[in-house]
């Protein structure tokens, strides 16, 4: 079984990179620029089932989704999925899980940096401790130096794997669908409410 972890970027300027992930939690690491690479990519690997890092609906009403107020109440930080920095994103999120559903992949939505916070490792300020976090959690990554995009990528692709093995939370609204890791642990105090 493969599984995969997307970490999107806003614009195919930047790269996007993909991390599959096998059933010993060995982590390959590809990037593709142009959302017809990424498809092309995910065709020839044929992963059972695709996360993407990125918004992959719109808030019903306002700027927050119903997955973000609730990720507030969590303590876990996150961007509003339509503020200037994150609408593109979002835009391209959902165009690419549609063009995937499409061809007949499953997708999540999930969020490695919440990931991370609900795994007890840190997020991507921290490189090397990051890649010890998953390292420590039975991620075997390949060597050399990997960028925090490449790292978020694999976070993305183990969450997949805790949604396959039934270890996760999904948090759910109307407007929203997210998968997170169960908890190890909580932030250490609640965000700004939404």
């Amino acid at each position: 079984m493969l599984l995969a972890g997307v970490d999107l970027s806003a614009s195919s300027r930047k790269p996007t990179y993909i991390s599959l992930l096998d059933e010993d939690l060995r982590a390959g690491i590809l990037s593709a620029s142009e959302d017809s690479e990424i498809i092309e990519v995910l065709r020839e690997a044929k992963p059972s089932i695709v996360g993407i890092d990125a918004p992959l609906s719109l808030p019903l009403k306002g700027g927050v989704r119903g997955c973000e107020r609730i990720l507030a109440s969590l303590g876990v930080r996150f961007f509003p999925p339509m503020i200037p920095s994150m609408a593109a994103l979002t835009r391209r999120g959902i165009r690419l899980r549609s063009a995937l559903e499409a061809l007949g992949f499953v997708v999540i939505e999930v969020y490695p940096g919440g990931s991370q916070d609900l795994l007890c490792i840190p997020r991507k300020k921290s490189l090397s401790r990051l890649r010890e976090g998953l390292e420590g959690l039975g991620v075997r990554l390949p060597p050399g130096r990997l960028s925090g995009d490449a790292l978020d990528a694999v976070t993305a692709a183990y969450t997949v794997f805790l949604y396959s093995s039934g270890d996760y939370l999904r948090i759910t609204s109307e407007d929203c669908s997210l998968v997170l890791p169960l908890p190890r642990c909580l932030p250490r105090s609640p965000t700004r409410r939404y």
